[in-house]
């Protein structure tokens, strides 16, 4: 799976309460953030995901990944 891969297997849900969007990506620790709309829930999940990268190596060197998530946050972002 890449990092489009991520983005696509996204799960969205609206909290009946709040009415704010929630968004995770199973399979990603920590891929998870609130929206009031669809569109900032988007931007706020791209921009962890992006947090979670940054420091890729490390999370593949210490095994917690063993996906390679290298390639679909640039096409995600050209949605």
């Amino acid at each position: 799976m890449d990092k489009l891969g991520a983005m696509e297997k996204a799960i969205v849900e609206q909290d009946r309460d709040t009415f704010l969007y929630i968004g995770y990506v199973p399979g990603l620790p920590g891929a998870h953030s609130p929206g009031e709309t669809l569109a900032e829930l988007r931007v706020n999940l791209r921009e962890v995901i992006e947090m979670l990268l940054e420091n890729e190596n490390d999370l593949f060197t210490n095994g917690l990944f063993t996906a390679d998530f290298s390639s679909s946050l640039q096409e995600f972002s050209d949605k």
